[in-house]
Order: structure tokens, then sequence, then C-alpha cells
């Protein structure tokens, strides 16, 4: 079984950065895709940023060249830098694992971005 706990959300001014980071138990981590999901209010989950367990990386258009995913398998934690922070990124930050076609899901973060 895996749990994933995320943290680092919080109340950040437009133009400002965060950090958030997911932490997970058990054992398949570092065999595992990792993804950065966000919903905002009334809007579907939309993914984020992705990273392959060989360290490929994708990222949704909206945020290409603002935040970047990256992963400690030593310290089972996955890691999304959010710069140059904007209203429009105010959500809910949830990360997710996927072994083969399993999926974990955290509970999330919540990130409020003021204009």
């Amino acid at each position: 079984q895996v749990q994933l706990v995320e943290s680092g959300g919080g109340l950040v001014q437009a133009g400002g950065s965060l950090r958030l980071s997911c932490a997970a138990s058990g054992t398949i981590f570092s065999i595992s895709t990792l993804d950065w999901y966000r919903q905002a209010p009334g809007k579907q989950r939309e993914l984020v940023a992705r990273i392959t367990r060989s360290d490929s990386t994708t990222y949704a258009d909206s945020v290409k060249g603002r935040f970047t995913i990256s992963r400690d398998n030593a310290k089972k934690t996955v890691y999304l830098q959010m710069n140059s922070l904007k209203p429009d990124d105010t959500a809910v930050y949830y990360c997710k694992l996927t072994f083969i076609t399993t999926e974990y899901w955290g509970k999330g973060t919540l990130v409020t971005v003021s204009s």
C-alpha cells in the first residue's frame, strides 16, 4: 500500500514562488510515474506535470517555463517548484503515483495566488 502526503501549499502573491512536496510510503516509488494535478474551483482536475521512472518530464502548456517537477528516490519525494505564479494557478494540487495500472492519490494541498 502507498500513501502520499502533499505539503508546501499556501498563500502567495502573484509573481512569487512555492515548492510543493509529496512524500510517499512503500517500496515502489523509484519505479513509478509521478504526477502533479490541480483542481481549481468549478473546474476539472488537470495534469500539471509528470516525471517518469527514467526522469522524463512533461508539462501542461500553461505552466511550461514556470514550473519544474523533480524527484528524489532516496527520500521517496516528488517536488513541484512553481515560479512566476499567477492568480490562475490557484487550485488544490494533488500528487499521483502510478505503478503499472494502479494509481494512488494524495489528499491535496491548497495553493492560493493573490493578485
